[in-house]
């Protein structure tokens, strides 16, 4: 037990400090490891809990930096996501999604490292809420569609950081309501994010101080590795 908290402790302070500095890679690296160590159900709700913790955290501190109408599109575009995502988490196969996921993930990052962009529109900002609402309740990852499509769009990474900090508070919360209301949760998913809460704030301090030091093109690089490792982790544990 003492070797799994220790694992717990040093997964939770990497991907803290990963997704302070860039916005994005919580769930990108906390889920692998805690799918290893916990049940899926568990695995999911323990980082979803600790993702609304650091964003409730951070948005306190870069709420002005936030695109208002960007973020609202999203949350409209995640409600219908978020109804067929609790179905999947319940019901589908998970592996089955995991692959086609991971595969679309993994190709559209070489489209993007090709230097294939993407206009922003109205209809696609919806969309991309949906596609990351459904993500969330079904396996807990939000981010790689919000990633892909802004880094294609060439969205500067403030606004980047703040919009999808604002933006994952709510689509993390509204999961973990639907989650325990129509598949309950456990004792242990509660006490291993309570052991988190610490490193958890530590990475965010760190990830603070890494973020004033990202140049525009070291952020990017940075997300094109977070995109080929999510692709890679969800086709690899898909078979």
């Amino acid at each position: 037990m003492g070797e799994e908290w220790a694992v717990l402790v040093l997964v939770v302070l990497a991907a803290s400090v990963l997704q302070t500095s860039t916005g994005y890679g919580f769930s990108i690296i906390g889920t692998p490891f805690l799918l290893i160590m916990y049940p899926l159900h568990t695995a999911v709700q323990i980082n979803i809990i600790l993702s609304i913790c650091l964003s409730a955290f951070m948005i306190f501190r870069i709420r002005k930096e936030v695109d208002k109408t960007l973020l609202i599109r999203l949350i409209k575009g995640s409600v219908a996501g978020l109804v067929f995502g609790i179905f999947i988490y319940l019901f589908a196969d998970i592996q089955l999604l995991k692959l086609a996921v991971g595969a679309l993930i993994f190709s559209l990052t070489v489209l993007l490292i090709l230097k294939i962009t993407v206009d922003r529109t109205k209809n696609k900002d919806i969309l991309i809420g949906g596609v990351s609402g459904l993500l969330t309740t079904s396996i807990g990852v939000p981010g790689p569609p919000l990633l892909l499509y802004f880094s294609g769009a060439r969205v500067d990474k403030v606004t980047l950081r703040s919009t999808t900090l604002a933006y994952y508070l709510f689509v993390y919360f509204a999961s973990l309501v639907m989650q325990i209301s129509f598949g309950g949760t456990s004792k242990e998913a509660w006490i291993s994010s309570l052991l988190a809460i610490l490193p958890l704030f530590a990475g965010i301090l760190l990830g603070q101080l890494l973020f004033k030091w990202i140049s525009q093109n070291t952020f990017r690089i940075i997300t094109y590795i977070i995109l080929i490792f999510t692709g890679a982790y969800l086709i690899v544990t898909s078979l």
